[in-house]
């Protein structure tokens, strides 16, 4: 079974905000990376302290934060971010 991406609400917002290429450096990055190969560890890094939990994905100058949901297989996008902003 492969893994499926679902946006939060301010994700997707800040998605929408993103200029085109940006957009669709992120969302080929999401499927071809994460959703494709079935292990979405192995790409990504997980975060500490008060966002334990979360992981990351550098896509350029832009991070993915997600929670992974290993029993349903889904990957909940939470924010998509410049590096400066996506930890605030």
């Amino acid at each position: 079974m492969a893994w499926t991406a679902n946006f939060d609400p301010r994700a997707l917002r800040e998605l929408e905000n993103l200029d085109r290429m940006a957009q669709q450096r992120v969302v080929t990055y999401l499927q071809t990376r994460i959703l494709q190969r079935g292990k979405p560890r192995d790409l990504g890094k997980p975060l500490t302290g008060d966002k334990t939990g979360l992981w990351r994905y550098r896509v350029g100058d832009f991070r993915v934060i997600c929670r992974l949901d290993d029993e349903a297989q889904r990957v909940l996008i939470l924010r998509i971010a410049h590096r400066k902003e996506a930890y605030r």
